[in-house]
């Protein structure tokens, strides 16, 4: 599993949170730069990889995480 932090929200201010931690999924987008993760409806859309940045948690964060 994969986590990635949010830096821009240019057109998503509702759907995502400048700043916050997302969990990634895998997606066959990747290869046109998106990126899908869960927002903040909850649900997994894609959004533009430009938007985050990926990051590496420890593996306590990402047990406290992984809900």
């Amino acid at each position: 599993m994969k986590y990635v932090v949010c830096v821009k929200n240019e057109d998503y201010p509702a759907s995502l949170e400048v700043g916050k931690i997302y969990r990634t999924l895998p997606d066959v987008a990747a290869k046109h730069s998106l990126i899908r993760i869960l927002d903040e409806s909850g649900e997994d859309y894609l959004y533009p990889d430009a938007f985050f940045l990926p990051i590496k948690l420890t593996a306590e964060i990402e047990e406290a995480l992984s809900y």
